[in-house]
Parts: structure tokens; C-alpha cells; sequence
């Protein structure tokens, strides 16, 4: 396990969002026929308020002061925010409220982090959906609200064509976007979330076929495979999808290439985690940026948890997802670490080859609005 001496966040604060593209993973494989984006998502933007600084979990029946908070888009923006900030092309089809709530999360994706909105929409009389988390103790609660969209909402008729998307599978539920995405070349990443049915039948998820790679956690992986281990859970799904992709929490992640009979395992990194909102989707857009730089596997698995690792560092989701700023000073600040291991530098030696100390900026940045509304200066 390799010692990092990055500093843990403290919590958000500023004004503004800091766009960065230092660094386009792709350039080497870009060409003039390629497709306008390299990755598609649609699925439901919240608005996110994160309290920090609360040194216990609230109790009933009394008031708790927070030191800190901050404000971004959650949802599906935590995923399209971390595909962006790795240099990713990202484009977003999602509905957006007529509120305030809904103008503040347009902006702060479109102007702020680059993303493409054009397949997005704003529906008149439809509020915001909005989570309220409390981080603490290295853990969050949550609290959310918000009413369904309409039905023709936010993903249109045809996906626009894209080198990737990614796609979340529920239970019993097939959405028709996927099938027309993968039928025009785009490799789709399947993510999961837990199976409130119980019944974790892989039959269940129609949408896998369409699938490249399935990427669940370990528990989800051996409920829904039936094995005792997660690295037997990844090899029974490959009988199911090309590539499986189990991520083992503390122990790293895990990755079995059903094409290649090619198997990888990388561990995880020793950071203090102060919340580990969003981290999941951090992890799943440092993976899908490597595949698409058609990076070895495991070079694959180490980035993607080395991103998830910067993120859990810093409290929120969209606010916590690391650029390549955050990437290069973890990687100049690690190898100044005396008695560091020389296999662990080893690792991550591939990013010797992308980053530069010309990225390197005081961090954390801040990205975050603490409050709605405030007047920007001139």
C-alpha cells in the first residue's frame, strides 16, 4: 500500500468553480472522424448542500452548528463533473428545475466544469431535487427531496454519438437509450446500486447485454453471482459481460478481462478519508478514462483508485472530484516521502508520462459556492 502525504481537505469554501483541462488523456488516439464526445450520461442532476465540521452525528431533538458547508450539482452531475475534470469530452442529457436551484446547477456544470447540456432540458414547474449531507466521523447522512420528472424527460429519442457512456442498471428497469447507444459503437459502462427487490437476479438488469464492463462493489458482486468470494464474483460475471470490474473497498478493486483471459488487482491507497460521497462515481470515471486511453488493466485500476482516494479527501461530490492539478501534486508529494516503496512508485509510474510540474497548484482547490445567490465581483 503505497503512504501519501496528502493533506486532508477543509472543507468547502470560496467562490466559483475552476475549470481545468491540463491534461487530454485521449490526445495520442484522437482523430478527425472520431465522435464529438467522449462520454454520455443522462440521469437526475440534485442539487447538494454538504454541512462540514460537525463533530458528531446530529441528535434528535437538538440544533447542531456546522463549521462549514458548501453547494454543487449531485446526482449524475458527480459523475459527469469527475469525467470532466479528467479531460473528458462530457456530454449530459438530464432535466433541470425552473428554479433558482435548477439555473445555479446549469451553470456551474455548463460554464464551470465544460460539460456539454445540449441534450438537457429545463422543465417549467418542476423544482430542483435537493440532498442535504452531513459529514462526519469519515461518514455522511443524507437527506433528499424531490418529485419525479416527466416521463419524456431528460433523455432524448437518440443519444448523441460518444466514444462512451455510462449507464446505471436497476432491477426490471431497461432503458431504450442504452441499446441505441451501444448499436452506434459507444462502449457503455454498467454501474449498479443496491437491490432494495432482494432478489439480485442478473436477469434482472436486461441492459448488461449492451454492456462492456460492469463495474459493482464486492457485496453486490457476490449476491448477484452467488460466490463467496468477490474475485470468484468477478470471474462468474464475465460470463455475463466482457469485462468485470469489483472494487473491494479498503482492499483496492479487483478486474477479470473476459477477452483477453487478462486478470488485474491493485491496492488501495492509505489516505484519511473524510467523506466518501461520490467517491464510487470518481472511481468508475478514473476507470473509464483509462480504458479509453487504452491503458493496460491494471494501470486501469490503479488510477481509478487513486482518484477515488483523492476524493474521499475532501468533502462532497461534485466538489471533491480531483483534476489533474490534485493528480500531479499527489505524485510529486509521494515520492518525496521518505522510505516510500519502490514497488508502490512503481505502480503509478505511468503518470510520470502525464503529469508536469507546471500542473501543480496549491491544493485543495476550491470549487465550491457556499451559498446560492451571492453576487460574483466584477
Amino acid at each position: 500500500m503505497i503512504a501519501s502525504t496528502a493533506p486532508a481537505g477543509k472543507g468547502p469554501a470560496g467562490k466559483g468553480s475552476h475549470r481545468q483541462t491540463q491534461v487530454d488523456p485521449l490526445a495520442p488516439l484522437r482523430a478527425p472522424d472520431d465522435p464529438r464526445w467522449d462520454v454520455y450520461l443522462t440521469g437526475t442532476v440534485f442539487l447538494d448542500i454538504i454541512f462540514t465540521g460537525l463533530d458528531s452525528a446530529p441528535v434528535r431533538g437538538t440544533e447542531s452548528w456546522a463549521r462549514g458547508m458548501g453547494s454543487s450539482p449531485g446526482g449524475v452531475a458527480n459523475m459527469a463533473t469527475a469525467l470532466a475534470r479528467l479531460g473528458l469530452r462530457t456530454s449530459l442529457a438530464a432535466a433541470f428545475g425552473d428554479d433558482h436551484y435548477g439555473d445555479y446547477c446549469w451553470d456551474a456544470l455548463e460554464h464551470g466544469e465544460g460539460i456539454d447540456l445540449s441534450p438537457s432540458r429545463t422543465v417549467p414547474g418542476w423544482h430542483s431535487p435537493v440532498t442535504v449531507s452531513m459529514a462526519y466521523e469519515g461518514e455522511r447522512t443524507m437527506v433528499s427531496h424531490g418529485h419525479e420528472p416527466p416521463p419524456e424527460e431528460p433523455a432524448p429519442e437518440c443519444p448523441p454519438r460518444a466514444r462512451a457512456a455510462v449507464a446505471s442498471l436497476a432491477p426490471g428497469v431497461s432503458a431504450p437509450w442504452i441499446a441505441q447507444a451501444a448499436s452506434k459503437g459507444t462502449r457503455v459502462f454498467g454501474d449498479v446500486g443496491w437491490d432494495d427487490t432482494g432478489a439480485w437476479d442478473l436477469a434482472a438488469l436486461p441492459d448488461l447485454r449492451h454492456c462492456e464492463a460492469f463495474l459493482p462493489n464486492a457485496e453486490e458482486a457476490m449476491r448477484y453471482t452467488g460466490a463467496d468470494c468477490p474475485r470468484a464474483a468477478a470471474h462468474a460475471l464475465t460470463e455475463h459481460v466482457p469485462l468485470a470490474v469489483v472494487t473491494l473497498g479498503a482492499d483496492g478493486a479487483y478486474a477479470v478481462d473476459r477477452r483477453t483471459g487478462e486478470t488485474a488487482e491493485v491496492p488501495a491507497i492509505e489516505v484519511e478519508a473524510l467523506d466518501p460521497t461520490g467517491a464510487g462515481d470518481v472511481f468508475v470515471a478514473g476507470f473509464v478514462t483509462g480504458t479509453l486511453a487504452d491503458w493496460p488493466l491494471a494501470d486501469r485500476l490503479a488510477f481509478a483508485g487513486l482518484t477515488a482516494a483523492l476524493s474521499v479527501q475532501e468533502f462532497g461530490g461534485s466538489l471533491s472530484a480531483p483534476g489533474w492539478s490534485e493528480i500531479a501534486a499527489w505524485w510529486r508529494r509521494v515520492q518525496s516521502v521518505e522510505g516510500q516503496s519502490a514497488v508502490a512508485l512503481e505502480r503509478y509510474g505511468f503518470l510520470a508520462g502525464l503529469v508536469s510540474e507546471e500542473l501543480v497548484r496549491p491544493w485543495p482547490l476550491r470549487r465550491a459556492v457556499p451559498t446560492i445567490g451571492f453576487r460574483r465581483s466584477a
